[in-house]
């Protein structure tokens, strides 16, 4: 599977970096979204997600983690496209909600964190009514939420691994900022 989206009517699969994300308000009314919501609704595993906050010219990345770093999921929505040569691709939106009380201080967004409890509403083939399966896109409770401060090594494709999401202090990076 992979990410951003691509409506199955599309005609160029460029579409697909303009849609990671999909804001569950409006997710039922626009095109590539709409029927995806209605029938074709999946889980993204994960556990954390980034964020970065803007400070004057600079950007600080935040990792937030759910349960000290339980595995849980995202509200997912797929579709699958046909390309040129007749491969079927499948690839995915990420749905997002206003902010809770841990997330709204860096950002204006956040993922929607399904509750285990709603997975099997939410992976239901049989539910088509939108406004119910709507009733789970909201933010996540934040008592179960941390987020800290992370390197700006998170920053770069090329670094992947267990330190891009270790904590570090703020006055270290700041300090490295004026030397």
């Amino acid at each position: 599977m992979r990410l951003g989206l691509i409506p199955s009517w599309s005609k160029d699969p460029s579409v697909a970096a303009e849609m990671i994300n999909a804001r569950s308000e409006t997710a039922a009314t626009k095109p590539a979204f709409r029927d995806p919501l209605t029938n074709r609704r999946c889980l993204v595993p994960a556990d954390g997600f980034y964020e970065w906050q803007r400070a004057d010219k600079a950007k600080q990345p935040y990792c937030f983690e759910v349960n000290d770093g339980a595995l849980f999921a995202f509200a997912g929505l797929w579709d699958r496209w046909k390309d040129p040569s007749g491969q079927w691709i499948k690839s995915c939106s990420i749905l997002t909600t206003t902010p809770n009380a841990v997330t709204s201080s860096v950002h204006d967004r956040m993922p929607v964190i399904l509750d285990r409890a709603d997975y099997d509403l939410w992976l239901d083939p049989g539910m088509t009514n939108v406004a119910t399966v709507s009733e789970v896109l909201k933010p996540y409770d934040a008592r179960l939420m941390r987020c800290y401060p992370v390197s700006t090594r998170i920053n770069h494709v090329a670094n992947d691994d267990e330190e891009c999401s270790a904590r570090v202090e703020l006055a270290q990076i700041q300090n490295r900022l004026f030397l």
